[in-house]
């Protein structure tokens, strides 16, 4: 993190711009996706980040996602914002005849062995690049209504880059970028707030979407 940077910001919703430069393929996508999310009613706020709050490095949270609808709108507004999503997927996806195409499309390969470690794997996965936003639904595939997952926080924490909070919220058909949270590494602190972000916000199945914390293992 950078120094003096805050460690919680929220994002002004007065305009939706996307991330400053991007070739004319990205001017392309942007219009497009902009059309989808048109046609089906949403509405886009906030701007995409400066560097500093998470701009060109961060986990970008996605919630709720409670249907597969879900993850055809967050692809459209990340296209409407001009930016590669990474997404965390097993190894044996990217191995065989689609497995540079699956590459392409976002997907970083993770060793889910007892022997590796995926949040180090991740730290890796971001210093290694100047250009990284991994996106990351907390309640899982498709939420269920039991809580999120900590790994969110414990990749960000890792790899010291912020979390950036994405709503798509079904109550009044928005995508909003909210705001962003460097991690103190006080998971119940810091989660506390990021669900004051999520707490009106309604899924497609509201009664899937829960913002609260999943219960650890026995």
């Amino acid at each position: 993190m950078k120094e003096n940077a805050p460690l919680r910001v929220h994002f002004d919703q007065n305009s939706a711009r996307p991330r400053p430069g991007g070739n004319f393929i990205d001017k392309i996508v942007h219009y497009i996706c902009a059309g989808w999310l048109k046609f089906w009613g949403w509405e886009v706020k906030g701007d995409w980040p400066i560097r500093d709050h998470g701009g060109y490095k961060s986990v970008l949270v996605a919630a709720p996602h409670t249907s597969n609808w879900d993850g055809l709108h967050m692809l459209a507004a990340t296209g409407y914002f001009q930016v590669k999503l990474r997404w965390i997927g097993k190894k044996s996806l990217t191995t065989g005849p689609f497995g540079g195409l699956v590459k392409w499309l976002g997907c970083v390969p993770v060793d889910r062995s007892a022997s590796h470690d995926v949040v180090s794997q991740m730290r890796e996965a971001f210093n290694s690049q100047d250009d990284f936003i991994l996106l990351i639904p907390p309640e899982g595939t498709r939420g269920q209504g039991d809580g999120w997952k900590s790994g969110f926080y414990h990749i960000a924490h890792g790899a010291d880059v912020p979390i950036v909070l994405s709503i798509l919220d079904y109550g009044n058909k928005t995508v909003r970028l909210s705001g962003c949270l460097h991690p103190s590494g006080n998971y119940e602190d810091d989660f506390d707030w990021i669900k004051t972000h999520y707490e009106n916000a309604q899924g497609k199945y509201n009664d899937k979407f829960s913002v609260k914390m999943k219960a650890p293992k026995n």
